[in-house]
């Protein structure tokens, strides 16, 4: 899943832990997030959406695996 978390926090000027706390998760969750590592909840995604005041599919978006 790719997103564009790193680039709402510099549009934001918020650091990874600033979100990782708003958002009720590790600054290590969030580093994961944006290598592509970890694909979020649902939940989690609406929450980070929210916090930037975007849609989940402004933030996050499926690739195409086929």
């Amino acid at each position: 899943m790719k997103n564009s978390i790193k680039v709402e926090r510099a549009i934001k000027n918020v650091t990874q832990e600033e979100l990782a706390i708003a958002v009720g998760v590790s600054r290590q969750t969030i580093n994961a997030m944006e290598k592509g590592k970890y694909a979020p909840s649902t939940i989690l995604a609406l929450k980070i959406a929210r916090y930037f005041n975007r849609r989940v599919d402004d933030v996050f978006e499926l690739e195409d695996t086929g």
